[in-house]
């Protein structure tokens, strides 16, 4: 597969922390389904702290427990060879996309627990959302080889941008394909829509 000047192996290494991030932040909703069952969503809605802090502070305490995926991938990058950057910088960068996208994907879990409101209903859907989330971006193959139609998709889908920041910083001697503004632009923007949308459908769930 043409992957430019560097090894497939190389190219993936950013793709499958994504996915790692992704896996494990889209079933996060799960946890807001016990939550309801056992009363604490209803005591959160009886405290004066706004929606979209509740639901803001969800995504964040996702993003941190995703951080040991990082370190994770990187111990297994380094033990296959993968040419990774470490500068501190860097590093900075990609536990800020982590966290970031974390938040983002786990927020958008949130809002699919607080309409489908049962464990059975959710897991249903996370599994449906997450393979095509994950191949309908760059993680895996560059876009400049898929299909016109699934190269739109690929750029309207925001993991697309995550995998290329990370790529970008996590990679030696590797350049961005879109644009770190333009990448964390979108994440920002995803994850700001999403946390609006999640604290308004939140105290669904007490219903």
């Amino acid at each position: 597969m043409h992957t430019g000047n560097i090894p497939y192996l190389v190219f993936i290494a950013p793709g499958i922390l994504a996915q790692s991030v992704l896996f494990v932040a889209i079933f996060y909703g799960i946890n807001v389904i016990w939550e309801r069952d056992l009363g604490i969503v209803q005591k959160f809605l009886a405290s004066p702290t706004p929606r979209s802090a509740l639901v803001l502070g969800k995504g964040f305490s996702a993003g941190f427990r995703t951080l040991s995926q990082a370190a994770i991938v990187y111990m297994l990058s380094l033990l296959l060879g993968v040419k990774l950057n470490w500068s501190p910088l860097a590093l900075l960068n990609v536990l800020i996309i982590v966290v970031l996208a974390s938040t983002l994907f786990s927020t958008f879990s949130l809002i699919i627990a607080c309409i489908v409101k049962t464990r059975e209903r959710f897991m249903g859907v996370g599994q449906v959302l997450t393979m095509p989330l994950f191949f309908a971006s760059n993680a895996i193959y560059p876009t400049d080889i898929m299909p016109g139609w699934l190269k739109t998709i690929s750029h309207l889908n925001p993991l697309t941008y995550v995998v290329d920041a990370l790529r970008t910083f996590m990679l030696a001697g590797s350049t961005s394909t879109f644009g770190l503004g333009l990448d964390y632009a979108v994440i920002l923007l995803t994850t700001t829509i999403l946390v609006i949308i999640g604290a308004r459908l939140y105290p669904r769930l007490a219903t």
